[in-house]
């Protein structure tokens, strides 16, 4: 069995979401319809900036420039590398990839970072599946190594309004806790490859 099918089961049996569509069979279709949205958006690269701020532990400063690249896309899978200006040194980081799977009966997104020479960071291959069936615009991965300190339960939370904007972010309970917006509107050039592809 898939390791995220495995944690999806764990959570059913453990009683960790309280969501009540959480342990039957999601509608497929609307899942189907976000990962076509993703696809669609295969080969293009777009502008972004953050819109909710992590208050103490941000990744982020709120100067940079942001670029996300739908740079390979198959059938089932689609890796978007998340490219950071660093203002300070006039360079990139150039080390996360976010990866979207598509099976029969959920998603998955994944995190590939990789250090400069192109090898996995020791915090790597994190992420989530989702749990119902969200919908054409918005879907939920939920991270089940851990809950929130009131026993929130965390995970990914991504958007996507056609010809207006990708979202990307962290959430607790649903409600986002991290957000990156990108503009959908405006075709940017691409960037280099990430680290290690």
């Amino acid at each position: 069995m898939h390791r995220s099918k495995l944690m999806i089961r764990g959570l059913c049996v453990a009683g960790a979401v309280t969501l009540a569509s959480a342990c039957t069979a999601p509608d497929e279709q609307p899942q189907k319809e976000f990962f076509a949205a993703l696809q669609s958006l295969c080969g293009n690269a777009y502008a972004g900036e953050r819109v909710v701020e992590r208050p103490g532990r941000d990744l982020l400063a709120g100067n940079e420039a942001l670029i996300v690249h739908f740079r390979q896309c198959s059938e089932n899978q689609v890796l978007a590398p998340f490219h950071i200006e660093k203002p300070e040194s006039n360079d990139w980081d150039r080390s996360r990839t976010w990866i979207y799977t598509q099976y029969h009966d959920h998603l998955t997104l994944s995190h590939d970072h990789r250090e400069p020479d192109g090898s996995p960071s020791e915090e790597t291959d994190y992420g989530g599946a989702t749990i119902d069936s969200g919908t054409a615009e918005q879907q939920m991965f939920i991270f089940t190594d851990r809950t929130g300190e009131n026993g929130e339960t965390l995970g990914w939370r991504i958007e996507i309004v056609p010809g207006e904007r990708y979202s990307y972010g962290t959430m607790a309970d649903g409600e986002w806790t991290w957000r990156v917006d990108f503009d959908l509107s405006e075709i940017i050039a691409a960037p280099p490859a990430p680290w290690g592809y």
